[in-house]
């Protein structure tokens, strides 16, 4: 059946603006309340286990979120499920700044999640529905600066809130922002009638077919697996019988939801898009690449505070350059996208990001500040040649009228690499550590000379300022167990960042298939077909 082309909109830099409001604040919402933590902490008399569920209960909630988004549409309305999805998201955040228990704040960040969960995937789905094909990486360009800087500038915002006002502001900080968002959004953001006609005849067949089967395993699946990634760690993985359990629930779950979607008249995900190899592919570098972006973003500011001493607000100005960076190198890539094969761009941006890495394999105890600034702008310039391309090309083939099922599906992809990146990171992380300190310690023998004289010089050093001999003693052996713990941490954390540019490079054979093709135009007519 053919549709109706759609309106024009009123101004496309505006609906751009409008619809950046949210997804900026969702993706801040996912960090910054990472340094508020142990002010939370002491104020609700939670225990360091119980305090991380803050931050799990809200990205549990968003992944449930992400690959309903097209469905959620079809049935209600694109426009409609953003506009309640950041009201959800606003509601989320009032109620959260008033929590007064542990568990009343976990549960109304989930509420927070639950909103945040779709503004991502509707705005790429709308940017991609409002500009012509020419235009398609300057607006993806424009969405990556929201989802990537989100992460980069919520770290500094909430440790200057924390550090000037009370934790609370970090949520209610959200209120006027989300406020002009949702004006800005229901003045200048139309949505285009043949969407509406397309998501009103598929809403006809879905409400005659509801896949209640499918959305009950894909949220127990996504559930078990997000618990299994954001707690492994802690647990020590298999080791603990309930992780061991998140694993067999997720992996029976999430395959049951495969044979499903594939078999069901009218699947909740249409995981049929997955049949395009450049859907497939750009959706699985970009997962890869937010795996690399999340774990910079959690290792760098661990091993500047922890080894180098700075403060949560030091390391996260001194990650602000990488934000520079992303401003003015993302919109000339999304300028430059329709001249150049894509392939090209990503091929440098991995090139850039294994730079990056190999510079920060060099970091040591004196490593000065300007050069973790290099280091972080190179690796800045290659995620702004990743994202754009990614985001652009894996949706080139995808119907309009199935925008919103593909940009959920993409989004679910990069989250949940974010995830797998943060628990092979920390684990890896923490593995390397152990390994170094014996390697360090099994040259630490008291009979060699060198060891002798270094003890020596401590204890002698101690015995100066007043201690008596066996306390200098102890003192100058637990000195230099000291040093050789902060050496084994520098050298896991250097062995970790070459890992992380060397791993990168294993993307590159998947660009084979990232085609971009001949750019259909996603403002042309959708022709949509309902048995």
């Amino acid at each position: 059946m053919a549709v109706a082309a759609p309106r024009p909109p009123a101004n496309k830099w505006l609906v751009t603006l409008s619809v950046t409001f949210g997804t900026l604040m969702g993706t801040i919402d996912t960090s910054i309340v990472n340094v508020a933590l142990p002010q939370i902490r002491g104020q609700l008399g939670a225990t360091l286990q119980e305090i991380t569920w803050i931050s799990t209960g809200y990205v549990i909630a968003q992944v449930i979120v992400m690959p309903l988004t097209g469905f959620l549409g079809r049935m209600f309305g694109q426009k409609n499920v953003y506009m309640f999805c950041l009201a959800l998201f606003l509601v989320g955040s009032v109620m959260c700044g008033l929590a007064q228990s542990l568990p009343m704040l976990v549960a109304f960040r989930a509420i927070q999640g639950l909103g945040a969960g779709a503004l991502q995937p509707t705005e790429q789905a709308i940017l991609r529905q409002t500009f012509s094909a020419k235009e398609q990486g300057m607006a993806m360009a424009l969405f990556a600066l929201a989802v990537m800087l989100g992460p980069a500038i919520g770290p500094t915002l909430g440790g200057y809130i924390v550090d000037h006002y009370h934790w609370s502001w970090i949520f209610f900080i959200n209120i006027p922002v989300g406020i002009l968002g949702l004006y800005m959004v229901a003045t200048f953001v139309p949505e285009p009638e043949d969407i509406r006609a397309a998501n009103r005849l598929a809403a006809a067949q879905q409400r005659k077919h509801m896949d209640w089967l499918g959305m009950a395993l894909l949220v127990v699946g996504l559930v078990a697996f997000q618990y299994l990634l954001e707690e492994g760690q802690a647990d020590d993985w298999f080791e603990s019988d309930l992780i061991l359990g998140c694993a067999f629930v997720a992996l029976v779950s999430l395959i049951a939801f495969v044979i499903r979607e594939l078999t069901a008249p009218m699947p909740v995900v249409n995981l049929s898009l997955f049949k395009d190899p450049v859907f497939l592919s750009g959706s699985l570098i970009g997962a890869v690449m937010f795996a690399m972006l999340m774990g910079g973003m959690f290792l760098l500011p661990v091993f500047m505070q922890e080894l180098l001493g700075f403060t949560a607000t030091q390391s996260g100005i001194a990650m602000m350059p990488r934000v520079a960076v992303m401003f003015v190198a993302t919109p000339i890539v999304g300028k430059i996208y329709s001249r150049v094969d894509p392939r090209v761009i990503i091929a440098c941006g991995v090139g850039f990001f294994g730079a990056g890495a190999y510079l920060m394999s060099h970091f040591t105890l004196e490593t000065p500040q300007s050069e973790i600034i290099v280091a972080i702008m190179v690796q800045g310039v290659g995620f702004s040649c990743l994202f754009v391309p990614l985001t652009t090309t894996a949706l080139n083939n995808v119907p309009r009228h199935k925008l919103a099922d593909a940009t959920g599906l993409n989004s679910l992809m990069r989250q949940i690499g974010g995830s797998v990146g943060l628990a092979i990171f920390t684990t890896v992380l923490s593995r390397y550590g152990v390994v170094a300190r014996s390697a360090l310690t099994a040259h630490m023998d008291p009979s060699r000379p060198e060891v002798q004289a270094r003890l020596l010089a401590i204890q002698s050093a101690l015995m100066q300022r007043g201690m008596d001999l066996n306390a200098a003693r102890t003192g100058a052996t637990a000195s230099l167990l000291g040093v050789v713990m902060r050496q084994s941490t520098v050298i896991a954390f250097e062995q970790l960042f070459l890992l992380t540019g060397i791993s990168f490079l294993a993307v590159l054979p998947i660009l084979v298939f990232l085609k971009r093709g001949g750019l259909p135009d996603p403002k042309a007519k959708v022709h949509v077909e309902i048995e």
